[in-house]
């Protein structure tokens, strides 16, 4: 029963920073009504950047962080007016594909300017685990979960009772209407790739911290698509619920089905449970009940 409740615990966690990225797919669909297929690039690029700056220029961590930040506020900027601006009114599978490959464009572009070699993203954190009763908690994932819920938190307020955030969700629902009732739809789509941007910086710094950094690190992004589906690709509570749910599903996998079958079903079953949400309800447990054929 501990070793189920320590697992329940670790899932819980890891599903919380799960979230975090997750936010990333939320915010660019509610806000462009698209979802965009490069945010576990975004991840990498942005812990590329960051661990670049430590190792090639040795610059402090919050340096790097700083630059990091800049980094993806001008690269959000830069993406919004550059690629997608053009595509404002046209189909959103077009949108689709420009993010698909964006995503293909970054898996190259960030190893050939910060080089390929595999390293990490040291955060003043220490390694000791955490005993709490049953609990074996690593302090990473404290701050990842805690960082995760603090960002939920703002986002939410943000979008639900700001004026901008009312302006967002008019700009997904209708860019020729948003338009017509002089929203600037420019602005609020630069507005959500920036925060994209910055969303996958903080994911990048956690995940960079615990995995290590390369182009593996992009297949975060893929692995948290199975939380979207099942929270709902428009729902920020979905995202919570979705992540958590995920999370735990992985622990309690790996803790008690893969040591039978010789390990590899904690990496399936995420998208078992995707597969299975798909076919009950496609649009998650949170999402709007709006099916688009595309």
């Amino acid at each position: 029963m501990e070793f189920a409740i320590s697992l329940v615990a670790e899932g819980t966690l890891t599903g919380l920073m799960y979230s975090l990225i997750a936010l990333g797919f939320v915010l660019i669909y509610k806000s462009t009504d698209a979802i965009n297929f490069a945010q576990g690039e975004f991840v990498m690029i942005a812990a590329i950047v960051v661990a670049g700056c430590i190792d090639w220029f040795g610059f402090p961590l919050l340096v790097a962080v700083l630059i990091g930040f800049l980094f993806m506020v001008v690269f959000g900027m830069g993406l919004e007016r550059f690629v997608l601006r053009p595509m404002i009114g046209m189909p959103i599978v077009s949108i689709i594909m420009a993010t698909i490959g964006l995503a293909f464009f970054l898996r190259g572009f960030g190893p050939l300017v910060f080089g390929a070699a595999p390293t990490t993203i040291n955060l003043p954190i220490p390694d000791s685990p955490i005993f709490w009763g049953p609990l074996y908690l690593k302090p990473i994932m404290l701050v990842g979960a805690g960082i995760s819920i603090l960002f939920l938190l703002a986002f939410g307020w943000f979008f639900l009772k700001s004026r901008a955030g009312v302006a967002m969700r008019a700009v997904a629902d209708s860019h020729q209407v948003s338009m017509a009732m002089g929203i600037n739809v420019e602005r609020f789509f630069a507005v959500a790739w920036i925060t994209a941007g910055i969303v996958a910086l903080l994911g990048g710094l956690v995940w960079g911290n615990m995995i290590g950094v390369d182009t593996q690190l992009a297949l975060v992004g893929l692995k948290v698509f199975p939380v979207v589906i099942l929270g709902g690709l428009d729902s920020i509570i979905g995202v919570v619920v979705g992540g958590i749910i995920v999370g735990v599903v992985e622990a309690l996998t790996s803790g008690f089905i893969d040591p039978m079958v010789g390990g590899g079903m904690k990496d399936f079953a995420p998208y078992v449970l995707m597969i299975v949400m798909l076919m009950i309800r496609p649009y998650g447990i949170f999402g709007r009940r709006l099916i688009e054929r595309i």
